[in-house]
C-alpha cells in the first residue's frame, strides 16, 4: 500500500458543495460569460493597474475599493463589474444585476448550478465559489477560460479546509507554461485539482485522463471541463472510478475526458500515456506539527513522502518517446548532495532532467506553507509558532539544511540505449514559457544519444536565434579574455566559450558541417585540426542540448 493511499479522502469538509452543470446549463452559462466580455484584460481595466498589481499579490482592499465604486456608479453596472465583485472578490450583488450579467444563466440558474446562493432578504447574492478569466496563447490559437475552484481565505477569513480545491496559481501556470505541447494521442493529468492542466492538455491530446485521490476536485475539474466545451456526465462516489466526456462541436467523437478517482497512479495500472503531467502533493509535512493542530491538506500533503515512489512508478506508465513533467521539491540533508538523493528515486532505462531554480532555509520553508494553509501569525500567534517549532525540530533532527525547489522531467527512449542523466541548478530564466524549449532539448538529446563523434561532426548546426555574443577585454589587449554566449529564451544560460567555440557559433549557418568549420579555422588559425575537431564536437553536443545551436 502507497503513503498516499494510507490516507483516507476525508469527506467534503469545505462550506458548500462543488457545483455541477447539465451541458444545456453550461452552454447557456458559458454564452453569457462570452457575451460579458469578462477577461483578464477587462479586469485589469476595472480595477486599475496598482489595484490589479495589488490583487495579485493577495491584496484585497484596492480592489475591493474599485469594484464598490463601479458598482456605484450608475442603476446598470456593468457585467465586467458585477462578475469580478461576486466571484473574485466574494462581494454581495443585487440577485438582479446577476440576472442582468448573465441574462441567459440568471440568478436563479447561478443557484441551481451552485455557483452561488439564494438570495437574502434584501435580494442579493453571495458566490459560493471563485470563479475568474483565465487566457492562454498556444500553437492552436488564443483560448478563454473561466476557472471554478473553493472560495480562498481572502474572501472567507479563514484557513483552508484539508479538502480545499486551489485556483489556478503560480505553481499551475509554472508547470502548464513547462509543458512541451507536441500533439500526443493520450495524456494523463495526475493530481489534477480544479483541471487547469486538463484543459491545456485537451488542446493538444486527443484523449485525457485526470486523476485525484479526491472527489470534490474531480467534480471541479469536471465543472470547467463543461464549462470550456468539454461534457463530462456521471457521479463520483468512493474508491476509483471513471467518468468520460465527449467535447462538445468537436469532430473528434466522444470520450475525450475521463475522470478517475484514486491515489497517484493507482487509477491507471496496466495503461500507458504520451504525456504525463502533475503537480503532486510534494509536501512532506512532519507529524508533529500534525500534533500541533496543522491538518493535512489534500492538495499539497501526502502523508508522507510521495516524489520518490511517484518517479520511480512512472517507468511503467510512459510509451516509448513519452515524457513525464512534474513539480517537486527534495531536502538538502548534511554535507551530502541533493543530486544523490534525487538520483536514486529515477526508474532504470529512462532519460532524466531534474532542474533545482531555488533553494529555500528550512525556516522559510516552515513558514511560507503553515500561511499557506491559512495558519498565520496575525490569526493564531501561539499556534503558528507551535507549529512553526514541530517543524524546525524535525528539520533539526534530520539534519535538513535547506529544500530545494524545481522541475523533474522523465523521458522513455524511443529505442533501448544508455539512458542520460541530468540534475543541476538553475536560477536564470529566458523569455517566454519553458515548454517548447524542454521538447526541443528533449529531442535533440534523443538524436545525439545515437550518433558517435564522426555523426556529430557531420552535422550542420545553426545558431539559435536568440542567442547572443558577449567578449571582455583588458584595454590594449587585442584577445578577448572572456567570452560568453547569452541565450534569451529557454532557460536563459551563460555559457563561456572558447575562441573555437565562439568561431562554432559565429559560423553556424546550417551550411556548413562542424568538420567543415573545423578545417576551416584550423587554416586560419594554424591550429591542429584534430583537436579543433574533438572541441568542437564536444561543444556541438553541450550546445545542441542546452538549445543554443540546432541541428537539421
Amino acid at each position: 500500500m502507497s503513503l498516499a493511499s494510507a490516507r483516507s479522502a476525508s469527506e467534503p469538509s469545505s462550506s458548500f458543495p462543488p457545483p455541477a452543470v447539465t451541458p444545456a446549463q453550461a452552454t447557456s452559462l458559458r454564452a453569457d460569460l462570452a457575451e460579458s466580455g469578462w477577461g483578464v484584460e477587462a479586469v485589469a481595466a476595472l480595477l486599475g493597474e496598482a489595484a490589479d498589481a495589488a490583487l495579485r499579490r493577495e491584496i484585497r482592499l484596492p480592489a475591493l475599493r474599485a469594484v464598490r465604486a463601479a458598482l456605484a456608479a450608475g442603476s446598470a453596472p456593468s457585467p465586467v463589474a458585477v462578475l469580478t465583485a461576486l466571484f473574485m472578490l466574494g462581494e454581495p450583488v443585487p440577485a438582479t444585476a446577476l440576472d442582468a450579467a448573465l441574462p441567459r444563466t440568471a440568478a436563479a440558474g447561478a443557484a441551481a448550478i451552485g455557483l452561488v446562493g439564494e438570495p437574502d432578504g434584501a435580494g442579493y447574492v453571495r458566490a459560493r465559489v471563485d470563479l475568474r478569466p483565465h487566457e492562454a496563447i498556444d500553437d492552436a490559437g488564443e483560448v478563454r477560460w473561466w476557472v471554478a475552484s473553493d472560495l480562498g481565505e481572502l474572501v472567507t477569513g479563514r484557513a483552508l479546509a484539508p479538502d480545499h480545491v486551489l485556483g489556478v496559481g503560480g505553481a499551475g501556470l509554472t508547470l502548464a507554461g513547462l509543458t512541451p505541447r507536441t500533439p500526443v494521442h493520450a495524456a494523463l493529468d495526475l493530481g489534477c485539482g480544479c483541471g487547469i492542466q486538463t484543459l491545456y492538455l485537451l488542446r493538444h491530446a486527443e484523449y485525457v485522463v485526470a486523476t485525484d485521490i479526491s472527489a470534490r476536485a474531480l467534480a471541479f475539474t469536471a465543472f470547467n471541463a463543461a464549462l470550456a466545451g468539454v461534457s463530462v456526465a456521471g457521479a463520483l462516489g468512493a474508491g476509483t472510478e471513471s467518468v468520460a466526456g465527449s467535447e462538445s462541436g468537436s469532430d473528434s467523437g466522444a470520450g475525450r475526458l475521463e475522470l478517475l478517482r484514486g491515489s497517484l497512479l493507482e487509477p491507471v495500472a496496466g495503461r500507458r500515456f504520451d504525456l504525463i503531467v502533475s503537480n503532486p502533493p510534494f509536501v512532506i509535512t512532519p507529524p508533529a506539527v500534525r500534533e500541533a493542530g496543522l491538518p493535512l491538506m489534500e492538495y499539497r500533503d501526502a502523508g508522507g513522502p510521495v516524489l520518490p515512489r511517484l518517479v520511480a512508478g512512472l517507468g511503467e506508465h510512459l510509451e516509448p518517446g513519452a515524457s513525464a513533467v512534474m513539480l517537486g521539491n527534495w531536502e538538502h540533508r548534511g554535507a551530502g548532495s541533493w543530486r544523490d538523493a534525487v538520483a536514486a528515486w529515477l526508474p532504470e532505462g529512462l532519460d532524466a532532467w531534474v532542474v533545482e531554480r531555488e533553494v529555500q532555509d528550512p525556516v522559510e520553508y516552515a513558514a511560507m506553507w503553515l500561511r499557506d494553509g491559512g495558519l498565520t501569525p496575525d490569526r493564531d500567534a501561539e499556534a503558528f509558532d507551535a507549529a512553526l517549532e514541530a517543524w524546525i525540530d524535525d528539520f533539526e533532527v534530520r539534519d535538513v539544511r535547506g529544500v530545494g525547489f524545481g522541475y523533474l522531467i522523465v523521458h522513455r527512449p524511443r529505442c533501448p540505449r544508455e539512458p542520460w542523466r541530468l540534475l543541476e541548478e538553475v536560477t536564470t530564466s529566458g523569455q517566454g514559457v519553458l515548454g517548447p524549449h524542454v521538447a526541443e532539448v528533449l529531442e535533440a538529446r534523443e538524436r545525439l544519444a545515437g550518433l558517435d563523434d564522426e555523426a556529430v561532426a557531420d552535422l550542420h548546426p545553426l545558431l539559435a536565434p536568440d542567442v547572443t555574443e558577449e567578449r571582455h577585454l583588458i584595454p590594449g589587449a587585442a584577445e578577448p579574455t572572456v567570452i560568453l554566449l547569452r541565450q534569451g529564451g529557454g532557460l536563459g544560460r551563460t555559457l563561456r566559450a572558447s575562441t573555437a567555440v565562439a568561431a562554432l557559433a559565429g559560423v553556424a549557418d546550417g551550411e556548413l558541417s562542424v568538420d567543415q568549420i573545423a578545417s576551416a579555422v584550423a587554416a586560419l588559425t594554424g591550429e591542429d585540426v584534430t583537436a579543433l575537431r574533438t572541441e568542437m564536437v564536444e561543444a556541438t553536443r553541450r550546445l545542441v542540448t542546452t538549445g543554443l545551436l540546432t541541428v537539421g
